[in-house]
């Protein structure tokens, strides 16, 4: 019988979708969770184990037995001290995959800036290398903004793109990245499970467009059907701007804050495409990937539909 794969984070946004498409492949998965008994009553038919990232005897209890492993945790939620946490949680997951066995680790990290990184940018970056300088053989993908129903950054984007009518636009809103689409960052990390693998190695994960923050929120909206009035405020800091964003946005406030950070610089590519390995994979295109998560979103409070409804009548684009 083939040895399963472990997936850490099996309960989160991108660890769901990979659950799902992995068992409709029948493939054998092991789900890690810090409480997976909530988790198994939630969904029975997979097999959930205990784990967390700084529990050393919970990692290794985890991957026993495992064939390769699925890094789709991080602590940033958890507060001030998170960066050292993760480094230290990366060397101690990397040492247990050599002790174990395991015969790949799959890690989704973040895009390196074309700059200094934010302190949440460097964190991932800072894991993923920790990861491939282990024993073990890791493939890095690196993505900027997942576009899907459960992402945070998508819920950030989402929010301000549908509640404001108007857009004060800062300097750092020029920002461009190229976005990707929850279903293809699926298929980059099923195909990174199999390919072959003689050493670690580091791949960008780009969407197939490269845009400009500005030029999501906006295409956002007006897919939504809503054209808001954009105003230039250079002055508006990115402390600043994740002030709003507390009062605008039900993303987490802490992951939104760090994430904003991370917009001071371009996130572009700069190492190997995964899609030049998968040359016969098509991606998703920006508009089509909204229009999915629009699809999929869930129901809002009583006070964001309010919020909303009054954003769109002011907003709403006429009528040709």
């Amino acid at each position: 019988m083939n040895r399963p794969i472990l997936i850490t984070g099996a309960t989160g946004f991108v660890g769901q979708r990979l659950l799902s498409a992995l068992m409709a492949r029948e493939v054998p998965v092991r789900c890690g969770s810090r409480r997976p008994d909530r988790a198994r009553q939630r969904q029975p038919e997979a097999t959930w184990v205990s784990f967390d990232l700084e529990d050393d005897a919970r990692i290794r209890a985890a991957m026993a037995g495992t064939r390769a492993a699925v890094y789709l945790v991080h602590l940033m939620a958890d507060g001030p001290g998170y960066a050292q946490r993760e480094r230290e949680a990366a060397h101690r997951f990397a040492s247990a995959a050599a002790d174990a066995g395991l015969e790949r680790i799959i890690y989704l990290g973040g895009v390196a800036p074309q700059g200094k990184p934010s302190p949440h940018l460097q964190s991932r970056l800072d894991t993923g290398e920790i990861l491939r300088a282990g024993a073990v053989p890791t493939i890095e993908l690196r993505a900027g903004m997942i576009i899907g129903e459960g992402s945070e950054s998508w819920k950030i984007c989402r929010d301000l793109a549908v509640r404001l009518p108007f857009m004060l636009l800062p300097r750092w809103l020029q920002s461009r990245s190229q976005p990707v689409a929850i279903d293809d960052v699926v298929a980059a990390l099923q195909a990174a499970l199999e390919l072959p693998l003689p050493e670690s190695a580091l791949f960008d994960l780009p969407g197939p467009e490269i845009l400009s923050a500005e030029e999501i929120l906006v295409r956002t909206a007006r897919l939504r059907g809503l054209q808001p009035r954009t105003i230039a405020l250079p002055i508006i800091t990115p402390r600043l701007s994740s002030y709003w964003l507390k009062l605008i946005s039900g993303a987490d406030y802490m992951v939104a804050k760090q994430l904003v950070h991370g917009l001071v610089h371009d996130l572009l590519p700069s190492e190997r495409s995964i899609w030049d390995v998968l040359p016969e994979h098509q991606r998703v295109s920006f508009d089509e990937a909204v229009c999915r998560a629009n699809a999929e979103e869930q129901a809002l409070s009583l006070m964001a539909r309010v919020l909303e409804r009054i954003a769109q009548r002011v907003s709403r684009i006429p009528p040709a």
